[in-house]
This record gives C-alpha cells, structure tokens and sequence, in this order.
C-alpha cells in the first residue's frame, strides 16, 4: 500500500505519550465549541501468546485505527440533535477509535494530545484491548 507523503508531519499512532511516564495534566485547556480531546493509545509490542510484534507489522496495524482516551469535551459536543439523535457517543473516561489522519496535534503540559471534532469518532471501546489487530496475525489467509 502507498502512503501519502506528509513531509515532517507526524502520523497519529506515533503520537502518544506514555501515561505511566506522563499522566493526564490535572488542568485541561477549554475547548470551545463541538471539540473532543483525546489522548492517543500505542499498539501493543507483545501478542496475548507473548510473541514480539516486529516494527513493521505494528507499523501496518497502527495503519488500520487509531484509538485514545477521552480527556475532555467541549461545551457543543454531541448537542446537534441532527447528527446524533441518540445523544452523545463518548464521555470523558471513554477509549475511543478515530481516523489515522485526523484531527490537530498537541503537546499540552508534556503530554500529546488530539483534538478532533465529535463526528470524527468512529466508534467507543470498552477496553482498548478489545480492539485487537493482532486477532488476525495468528490465522491463515483465507
């Protein structure tokens, strides 16, 4: 597969801090309007069985999502009741799945940082483990 060459910009799923390292700031920026602030999860090095994942495989795995964690909203987020007549489809706490080219980069108090719009996630995890790419490493082509 190409990909499409961004010059210096650096590509989501290498943008993360590590929480143990860096926790979440105590003190979040204001977000206006239908912002949503995500703090970006690495891919796993190391399968369930234990087995390394190569840089190359992980590569191609953090191609396919990018998933973080929900560490504010703004004030409008999820209020358009044209777009989400449900309500809201994440809350702060929540791990969540958004596209690998959105959203606008931050560094914020030594952690890294994403801010999307609400309509940019794609979905809400339980566990961000639920979301395995390694799931299909083990089996066969069909």
């Amino acid at each position: 597969m190409q990909e499409v060459n961004l010059g210096k910009s650096v590509k989501n799923d290498l943008w993360v801090t590590d929480p143990e390292e860096t926790p979440d700031p105590e003190v979040l920026p204001e977000l206006p309007g239908y912002h949503v602030l995500v703090r970006p999860v690495s891919v796993k090095s190391i399968t369930k069985g234990g087995i390394y994942i190569p840089d190359s495989t992980k590569d191609d795995m953090s191609y396919l999502t990018t998933v973080g964690k929900v560490v504010a909203l703004g004030d409008l987020a999820y209020l358009d009741k044209e777009k989400f007549p449900t309500g809201a489809w994440c809350k702060v706490g929540d791990h969540v799945s958004y596209g690998k080219h959105m959203g606008t980069k931050l560094f914020y108090k030594g952690v890294r940082l994403i801010l999307l719009f609400d309509d940019q996630i794609i979905m809400r995890l339980q566990d961000p483990k639920d979301l395995d790419p390694t799931f299909n490493l083990s089996r066969g082509s069909a």
